[in-house]
C-alpha cells in the first residue's frame, strides 16, 4: 500500500536527520522492533548489551554507547506493547562539538508493518529499512525468457510476484547437416513462435489497459529477449509500455530478481521523469500563458483561497510547517499534490522559487 503523502514527506523528513547525525567512533544505535513482537524481550537484550559494552576500550565511546542504551531502554518502557507496524528507535550523541555529548533518541512507529529484528551499534544510523518504505509503490510488469522457459510477474515497491511460469516444447539444438537440419530448424523456429505466442497472450492480458502499470521490463539470456519484443507478440499498448531490455543470466524466479536488480536505474530514472513532466508543464505555462500558472507562497495561498489550482507542486525542502498548510488546503478543495524531490534541475528550480508553485484550473486576474 503506498504511504500517503503527509506520512511520506515526515518519514523522509527524518530520515534525513538521522543521516546528518555522525558518530565519532562505532557509537549510534539503532533498533528495530518487527510487528507483534514482545517489547520486553528487547529492552531485555539491550540491558545484556548495556553489559557487555562496558569492555569497550576508548572512556568516550564506552560512555556514549552505555548512555544510549539507558536513554533507549528508559524510552521504551513508555510503551504498554509493541506498536501496531512495529517500532524503530535511534538513539546516541547528536552534538557537532566535540567537547560536548548530547544524547538523543528518534523513535518512529512505521506507517507499514516492520519484518526486521536488529540491533546495531555504529558510526551511522541503520536506515535501510525505513528507506525501502519511503521507495515508490508503482507496479511494473515483469518478463523474463528464453526458449526453455518463460515467467510473467509484477513488482510492487520491493515486492516481486510471480503471475505466471510456463515451459517450451522448442527442441534442443542438434548438430545433424543436409536437409534434416534445415527440417530440424524450421521445428524449432516454429516452436519458439508458439511459445512466444504464449507468453504474450498471459502477459497482454495481465498488462493491457491496466492503468495503474508504470512500465514492463523484459529480460533473459542471449537474443530471445529481443526477438520477442520486437515481433508481434506484445499487443501494441502493451508494447509501448516497455521501459528496459536486460540481459540476464536466468530465468524463472532468480530471473526475474535479477531483471530488477539490473533495472536499478531505469526505475529511479521513472520516478524522476514523472517529477520532470510535471515541472516541465509548469515552467512551460509559465512562460507561455502565464495567468494560468504562479509560484511563491503568497500567490499560491491567494490561488487555494480562490479554489483555483488544479495541481500543487510542494518541495520536499519547504518547512513543515508551512506545508502542512498547504496541503490541507488543497484536500479541502479537491484538487492534486505532488511532493517533488530536489533531485532533478527542475526540482531545484522549484525550490529556489519559493518551493511552492501551482498550475491553475483559472486565471485570476
Amino acid at each position: 500500500m503506498e504511504l500517503d503523502k503527509k506520512e511520506l514527506k515526515k518519514l523522509k523528513k527524518t530520515i534525513k536527520e538521522l543521516q546528518s547525525v555522525k558518530g565519532r567512533h562505532t557509537e549510534l544505535v539503532s533498533v528495530y522492533v518487527p510487528q507483534g513482537y514482545d517489547i520486553i524481550k528487547i529492552i531485555q537484550h539491550l540491558a545484556e548489551e548495556q553489559h557487555t559494552a562496558s569492555n569497550i576500550k576508548d572512556k568516550n565511546t564506552r560512555k556514549n554507547v552505555i548512555d544510549s542504551l539507558e536513554r533507549m531502554i528508559r524510552h521504551l518502557r513508555l510503551y504498554k506493547r509493541t506498536p501496531e507496524n512495529g517500532l524503530a528507535v535511534f538513539c546516541g550523541n547528536s552534538s557537532e562539538s566535540e567537547n560536548k555529548t548530547d544524547i538523543s533518541v528518534w523513535s518512529i512507529e512505521p506507517p507499514e508493518p516492520l519484518q526486521v529484528r536488529l540491533y546495531r551499534c555504529d558510526q551511522n544510523f541503520l536506515l535501510d529499512p525505513l528507506i525501502e518504505l519511503t521507495a515508490p509503490k508503482e507496479i511494473y510488469g515483469l518478463i523474463v525468457l528464453d526458449n526453455r522457459e518463460g515467467t510473467i510477474g509484477t513488482l510492487i515497491g520491493t515486492s516481486i510476484k510471480v503471475l505466471s511460469n510456463l515451459t517450451s516444447g522448442v527442441p534442443g539444438k542438434i548438430k545433424s547437416g543436409g536437409q534434416s537440419q534445415q527440417r530440424y530448424a524450421r521445428l524449432r523456429e516454429g516452436a519458439a513462435h508458439d511459445f512466444y505466442k504464449r507468453i504474450a497472450d498471459i502477459a497482454n492480458k495481465e498488462f493491457y489497459n491496466n492503468e495503474k502499470l508504470s512500465g514492463i521490463l523484459i529480460g533473459g539470456p542471449g537474443p530471445t529477449k529481443e526477438t520477442f519484443r520486437d515481433g508481434d507478440y506484445l499487443n501494441n499498448e502493451v508494447k509501448k509500455k516497455v521501459i528496459g531490455v536486460q540481459d540476464l543470466s536466468y530465468t524463472g524466479d532468480f530471473g526475474l530478481r535479477e531483471l530488477v536488480n539490473k533495472s536499478q536505474e531505469v526505475l529511479a530514472e521513472q520516478v524522476i521523469t514523472k517529477e520532470k513532466i510535471l515541472l516541465e508543464k509548469f515552467f512551460t505555462m509559465l512562460a507561455k500563458d502565464d495567468d494560468k500558472a504562479c509560484y511563491g507562497k503568497l500567490n499560491v495561498k491567494k490561488a487555494l483561497d480562490y479554489s483555483a489550482v488544479e495541481m500543487l507542486l510542494i518541495s520536499e525542502d519547504l518547512d513543515d510547517k508551512l506545508a502542512d498548510e498547504f496541503i490541507e488546503k488543497i484536500e479541502e478543495t479537491g484538487s492534486t499534490y505532488e511532493l517533488i524531490s530536489t533531485d532533478t534541475n527542475e526540482g531545484t528550480q522549484l525550490k529556489e522559487i519559493g518551493g511552492v508553485a501551482a498550475i491553475l484550473r483559472y486565471p485570476l486576474n
